[in-house]
């Protein structure tokens, strides 16, 4: 896969587990918390759910998640990320994101040497309480309500400049022309050939246009398990996770992204895009060069998807149920998505954020 090397490093190299021991051990050293600590789930990183005693008098265990970095993170990426989540903290507070929860001599993450010998980025999140959004009840309501909260987010990040933000990410749309080879991998010929048909549209009519549409740095991976929604209130959002996919780059990017998890292949595809566009467009107004190739980049989206999670569990067999926990609806979308004109979509987006 082309890319940079530390990139294509992030996405090859298999996951490295800590002991929980070891991470029991950070917890009490660097933050002063004891508890009971239990494994989360990862893409990448090592991450824990620590119910720390309560201490000082209190009656209630406090819950944090402690994470640990993947060793082919580089410490800048995971400091744009904790400086994403200070600068959201301060910009915007009410947002639900995790909080930084700093070290017991003040710090907002630590580099520590793990028992393997690697360099690993520590940091202690708040934890969020919430239903995730997979296992949730469904409705045009919640889409909204997460629309809106990706503008709140947006807007709350804009003026966030760090030097990570201009490294090349694999993740990033800009870069969705260098998936083309994995899809080699993909078995049925007719979806590999829509796949590329995408990606040709792509690379002619859209990345040109790129470098000329806004710019800041995006959260880049709105899919559905980085949500949580109130248990007793599904439409609420409860919690946005995991910035480990930040990048400086096209604003519509992100909403790209949000909105191709919420195509749904046997509803009204073009029109439930259209409510979660111009709810977005409610609380940060899009730009008319922005709606244009906005439908374009959500399918260039869910060919990177496909593909790089096909490639992924081909070579990690171990961890390829959840690398490939999107891979069969991500195809549905696309042909939910493929099957509409490209025109006819932007022109309905642009109607309904009344840019035409």
């Amino acid at each position: 896969m082309a890319s940079t090397a530390a990139g294509t490093a992030v996405l090859s190299d298999t996951v490295r587990k800590v002991p929980l021991e070891w991470a029991q051990t950070l917890a009490a050293w660097h933050y002063g918390l004891t508890g009971r600590l239990s494994v989360l789930s990862g893409e990448r990183d090592s991450n824990f759910l620590l119910e720390a005693d309560a201490g000082h008098g209190g009656t209630r265990a406090r819950r944090f998640m402690l994470k640990i970095s993947h060793p082919a993170e580089s410490a800048l990426v995971a400091d744009f990320q904790t400086q994403a989540l200070l600068h959201v903290a301060a910009t915007d507070p009410l947002l639900p994101v995790q909080r930084i929860e700093p070290t017991v001599d003040g710090r907002a993450s630590l580099q520590a040497t793990a028992p393997d010998g690697t360099a690993r980025v520590v940091r202690l999140f708040s934890y969020l309480d919430g239903e995730p959004l997979p296992k949730a009840a469904r409705s045009p309501a919640q889409a909204r309500a997460l629309a809106r909260t990706l503008a709140r987010l947006d807007l709350a990040l804009r003026e966030l400049r760090h030097p990570a933000g201009e490294l090349a990410l694999p993740w990033d749309i800009q870069r969705a022309d260098e998936v083309r080879a994995l899809l080699e991998h993909v078995a049925d010929p007719q979806r590999r050939a829509m796949a590329l048909r995408v990606l040709d549209r792509f690379s002619m009519r859209v990345k040109p246009l790129l470098p000329t549409l806004r710019r800041q740095p995006i959260h880049n991976d709105l899919n559905l398990y980085n949500v949580l929604v109130d248990p007793a209130d599904h439409a609420r959002i409860a919690g946005i996770l995991d910035f480990g996919d930040m990048v400086h780059a096209p604003l519509v990017n992100d909403l790209a992204v949000a909105a191709a998890y919420q195509v749904d292949p046997a509803g009204d595809t073009l029109g439930a895009l259209a409510d979660f566009v111009g709810a977005y467009h409610e609380v940060l107004p899009l730009a008319a060069d922005e709606v244009a190739v906005l439908f374009d980049l959500l399918q260039a989206r869910l060919v990177m998807v496909v593909a790089i999670s096909g490639w992924r569990a081909a070579r990690e067999p171990a961890n390829a149920a959840y690398l490939m926990r999107n891979n069969a609806i991500s195809w549905q979308r696309l042909e939910a998505c493929t099957a509409i004109a490209p025109g006819q979509a932007a022109s309905v987006l642009a109607r309904r954020c009344e840019l035409a």
